[in-house]
């Protein structure tokens, strides 16, 4: 009889420790990435505005934990930083961004591009594991992808920067993501540039420079 009472409040307080852990499994695996609404890009406080060419560009890190729980995977902690890029074009003509490109430059003057897609799997999916043979040989290695998930894959394609082009009196946006392992505080003293944005006739505009210190430096109220 003590043995079976005792079964009987074993199983009732673990019917109770399920019973709490349930709506938190359930919420973490209901999690979805949505991406931020944007604004106008002259509404950021690191923006760099070409009135002349009625086109503005923003950026907006994603560096403290409370902005980064948007996300389902901890990129901060695979030492990528995600940046929002917008880009509003308040001309009467359409923007070209087919050939875009985006640089962060460290106060050290390193210059870090965005990892594409491949780069970010990669980073994922740590191909460099301990359980990974290595060889000494250059032979060419496989793109590992098992280990990142088809959540995760589609929220790296859903996040990522897309727009080839800005309507007139709109405004597009998305995440760039940099590789700044092993940097304890990237964005102090660095700028982001942004080349390669071109008016209807093909003419390339001004580029686009943006001292990080505008982000750090603004009210802690910054947000989307």
């Amino acid at each position: 009889m003590q043995d079976h009472a005792h079964r009987r409040a074993v199983s009732h307080r673990l019917a109770i420790i399920a019973c709490a852990l349930t709506p938190a499994v359930l919420g973490f695996a209901a999690k979805e990435f949505v991406r931020p609404a944007a604004k106008s890009a002259v509404s950021y406080p690191a923006h760099d505005q070409h009135k002349d060419e009625a086109v503005t560009v923003a950026v907006d890190p994603y560096d403290m934990p409370d902005k980064a729980q948007i996300f389902t995977i901890n990129y901060r902690q695979e030492g990528l930083l995600p940046i929002l890029v917008i880009v509003t074009n308040d001309s009467e003509q359409p923007i070209s961004l087919s050939g875009m490109k985006a640089q962060l430059v460290t106060v050290d003057r390193a210059k870090i591009s965005p990892a594409d897609s491949d780069d970010i799997y990669r980073r994922l999916s740590h191909p460099s594991r301990a359980d990974v043979p290595s060889s000494p040989l250059p032979f060419p290695r496989k793109k590992i992808k098992g280990a990142v998930s088809p959540k995760a894959l589609d929220e790296i394609q859903n996040a990522g920067f897309n727009a080839k082009a800005v309507e007139p009196h709109s405004t597009q946006s998305g995440f760039l993501f940099f590789d700044v392992a092993g940097m304890s505080t990237p964005l102090a003293g660095a700028h982001f540039y942004l080349t390669g944005v071109r008016n209807d006739k093909g003419d390339e505009l001004m580029y686009f420079e943006i001292p990080m210190e505008k982000y750090l430096s603004a009210p802690p109220t910054r947000s989307n």
